[in-house]
């Protein structure tokens, strides 16, 4: 199963719409995972439309028409593991701790909000994944997003892939 991770998309308050290589991505992949702050429900839809299937919750830049349509946490079973997305997790210091306490029946945490990638495994197994910003990169030196495969219980193929300057 080709999974592709992307958060912090403000579209179209930091960029008119996505990348191409994302819109390429997004037809490549069996599931879109986005931990939020959409900023506009046109996003949405265009995702639900185009994407294979969709998963995502609600960031704290959403408004009323996201956070109606969208979970806080969204959860799903994909390739034999469990998923959760989410857009916030507290600051960097003890991040897997707090996060393997709070999403005890999970395996893999997808989520957003810093705009920094994050690769990381909690005691005990959790995942954590941040695929960064395809649209606003912040401090860090690339927009970015991340792909993988989930099979049989396994997470494989983690990829953080650099969008070029717009």
């Amino acid at each position: 199963m080709r999974l592709l991770l992307i958060a912090d998309t403000h579209v179209p308050k930091r960029a008119r719409d996505l990348p191409p290589q994302l819109w390429a991505a997004v037809d490549e992949a069996d599931v879109v995972l986005h931990a939020g702050d959409w900023v506009d429900v046109a996003l949405l839809d265009a995702l639900e439309q185009r994407a294979t299937r969709l998963i995502g919750c609600y960031g704290n830049n959403d408004g009323a028409a996201l956070r109606a349509r969208l979970p806080e946490v969204a959860r799903a079973e994909l390739g034999g593991l469990r998923f959760a997305v989410v857009h916030e997790t507290g600051p960097s210091g003890g991040r897997d701790q707090r996060c393997a306490a709070r999403f005890p029946d999970t395996d893999v945490l997808v989520f957003g909000h810093s705009h920094i990638p994050w690769d990381s495994t909690a005691p005990g197994g959790l995942r954590l994944l941040n695929p960064g910003s395809p649209t606003d990169r912040r401090r860090q030196p690339h927009c970015t997003y991340l792909t993988a495969t989930a099979d049989a219980g396994q997470l494989s193929d983690v990829t953080l892939h650099r969008l070029p300057p717009r």
